[in-house]
């Protein structure tokens, strides 16, 4: 399958007041490599703070970046004026709040139409096509987004992006202060839209059991790293790396019958405060000496999908594991 987008050592430094009052770097996305192909949905999960979405605004051209990023074999970061914006506009960002991403003192149909190309037809004919495709009726178009519902300004924001034309969507957490039956809808609708246009999609979460039914792979990420990358059956049912089975273990939707193990405490680690080693051996029960010198690198492992690990869990992530595992337990 063509690959569409690809992120190449994509790096991004941030900088903060020490308590000395001196300058601390730190990397929130750290030489994140990441291919999308062509109608494909790449969910990225992992844990507040792991960098998934500051990854997602770097994608959009949102935040400056180091590495390279490439769609359709042309790199946007080293483009400048007019030719960058035209880069970017093929790549849609819909933000995770959908009444901070609207304004609230322009109609649903003038925001819409931000993302027509000006000078193609009837405005409001288009507007109401967009609205349309995203399961909304032209009478949305003259309403203030207070006079909507959550669900429908979501599904607003999703319009005036595809109003663009855009070759990707990017979604930050589009399922986020949804309740379970207006995330059915708009779950159902990404679906739709990706039939209905074969648009592909990275969307940003850490609801595994949404995801898992719309991506085709998925990208685990820690501390600013992706630590696992496969096609999404495989990396959900059998993941390789002990924090994406922590993941699994912490689902509010457990498998009948059984407990979810004990997860490891902890948080992610302060950005600028990095463990040496692996990221994750802190909270790791499978840490041993080496994880706390050095940091595994993204590899395929035993003829699987790459991780970075170096003791991966090679055994079924849902059946009776050994003491280091972290998985599900019997009752």
């Amino acid at each position: 399958m063509r690959v569409l987008l690809e992120a190449r050592g994509l790096t991004q430094v941030f900088a903060r007041r020490g308590a000395g009052g001196g300058r601390l770097l730190f990397r929130a996305i750290d030489r994140v490599d990441l291919e999308l192909r062509a109608g494909e949905v790449l969910a990225v999960v992992g844990e507040s703070g792991c960098g998934k979405s500051t990854l997602l605004r770097c994608l959009a051209g949102f935040l400056p970046c180091e590495g390279e990023l490439l769609l359709g074999g042309e790199d946007g970061r080293r483009l400048r004026g007019r030719s960058r914006r035209a880069f970017f506009r093929r790549l849609q960002l819909v933000f995770q709040d959908p009444s901070s991403a609207l304004d609230p003192r322009i109609r649903i149909g003038s925001a819409v139409a931000e993302g027509l190309e000006p000078g193609q037809g009837d405005v409001p004919a288009r507007v109401a096509g967009w609205l349309d495709a995203v399961g909304l009726g032209p009478e949305i178009a003259g309403r203030f987004p207070h006079q909507i519902s959550g669900g429908q300004r979501q599904r607003a924001t999703l319009a005036r992006a595809l109003a663009a034309e855009p070759e990707v969507l990017l979604l930050d957490e589009p399922f986020a202060a949804l309740d379970s039956e207006t995330r059915a809808g708009v779950l159902e609708l990404l679906e739709g839209l990706r039939r209905r246009f074969g648009i592909p999609m990275v969307i940003v979460g850490h609801d595994l059991a949404t995801l898992r039914r719309v991506a085709s792979r998925v990208a685990v990420m820690y501390l600013g790293r992706v630590i696992e990358l496969g096609e999404a059956a495989a990396t959900l049912e059998n993941p390789l790396h002990p924090y994406t089975r922590a993941l699994l273990a912490a689902e509010p939707r457990p498998i009948p019958g059984r407990r979810p193990a004990e997860i490891p405490p902890g948080e992610v680690p302060i950005p600028w405060e990095p463990p040496a080693g692996c990221a994750y051996h802190p909270r790791c029960p499978r840490a041993t000496d080496l994880c706390r010198r050095q940091a595994p690198p993204l590899e395929t492992t035993a003829g699987r999908h790459p991780v970075a690990c170096h003791h991966p869990c090679l055994g079924p992530a849902a059946g009776v594991s050994g003491p280091a595992d972290v998985t599900f337990a019997p009752t």
